[in-house]
């Protein structure tokens, strides 16, 4: 797509039919650009002497040994964000605080790579092992006081280097007030720890420089329309056979004058306010609860079933299945293993 193209004249089609590679886009003047900034200005505030180097790829990650991270490329354009929110159902960082607390993060990774301190007997005795496998996926525990929240989805309890980079985030973030917030947690000695490393690394140059970058734009020549089909399918599961027993507790299977909307239509009415509040409340991918609301659609449809009773209660009801099935998901091992 030449750069000389206007983003308003052209359709989603074409637009999904475009190479990564051929976008004409830059960190450069882009919503990206003054939180990068506003990092690097936390970073100083603490006396840190490093500044991670960025580029745009197809999602948030930072390479094993790189003192680095990557940003994904839908940031740097208002169309791209908004084609990443109708095919994804959520934009990961396009909000002012979800994108600095994603940043903090991927800047605790690339600072623990410039320094190397998961080699230090302080950062082992609080995290863990660095060189633990990573899992294809985790099981967290959301009542865990062991851990910082920065991310969604308890994402500190995924990997100890996660760990780390979640309690670093937590450190650096202005005004957090971690020592009142974390008071009586376990999760306080990681946050005293890091502060000891931080403080002992301030004023300091990192003996890791590269700058290296790994799956660049240019790189990357699948097209928008490949990308998506790809990520979808991560999170996607089977419907189990036992939920239908609790879509009849909800919906109705016997015919009903009064009740002339079926549960399927029911469902795609009411789906995307139900989504977006499991969603907030769980911190699990909104197109992942997306998926189980679709599955749900399509079962419903099948059994015939129809919406009878008051909508609210049946709200209620339909936002407790979503709450229990999005749950299960996550206790059965989460996905997200990816920043």
């Amino acid at each position: 797509m030449p750069a000389r193209f206007k983003w308003s004249l052209v359709s989603d089609e074409r637009l999904l039919d475009t190479r990564i590679c051929d976008l004409p886009i830059h960190i450069k003047g882009s919503f990206i650009e003054p939180h990068i900034k506003r990092l690097y200005s936390e970073l100083n505030d603490r006396g840190i002497r490093f500044k991670p180097h960025v580029w745009l790829s197809a999602e948030w990650f930072t390479p094993d040994g790189v003192p680095g991270f990557a940003i994904p490329f839908y940031l740097a354009h208002p169309r791209l964000m908004k084609l990443e929110r109708k095919y994804m159902r959520e934009v990961e960082g396009g909000t002012d605080v979800e994108c600095m607390r994603i940043l903090r993060h991927e800047a605790g990774h690339a600072l623990d790579n410039a320094f190397r301190l998961h080699f230090k007997r302080r950062w082992i005795r609080a995290f863990g092992s660095f060189a633990q496998k990573y899992p294809p996926s985790y099981k967290p525990k959301p009542n865990s006081r062991r851990y910082v929240l920065n991310l969604d989805a308890w994402y500190a309890q995924a990997h100890p280097a996660e760990d780390f980079a979640e309690t670093f985030a937590v450190w650096l973030q202005p005004r957090s007030n971690w020592r009142r917030r974390y008071r009586g947690w376990p999760a306080l000695r990681k946050l005293e720890s890091v502060d000891e490393l931080l403080n002992e690394i301030a004023g300091t140059r990192p003996r890791n420089r590269v700058r290296r970058k790994i799956e660049t734009l240019p790189e990357i020549r699948i097209t928008l329309r490949e990308h998506y089909d790809r990520k979808r399918e991560k999170y996607a599961f089977e419907w189990p056979a036992y939920l239908d027993n609790d879509l009849r507790r909800i919906f109705s299977a016997e015919p009903n004058k009064r009740a002339r909307e079926t549960a399927a239509a029911f469902l795609r009415r009411v789906g995307p306010e139900i989504q977006q509040l499991v969603s907030e409340g769980t911190g699990v991918h909104g197109y992942a609860i997306d998926h189980v609301l679709e599955l749900m659609i399509a079962r419903a449809g099948q059994l015939k079933l129809r919406a009878v009773g008051r909508e609210e209660q049946l709200k209620r009801h339909l936002m407790v299945m979503l709450t229990v099935q999005t749950m299960n998901v996550v206790h059965s091992g989460y996905y997200r293993i990816a920043l």
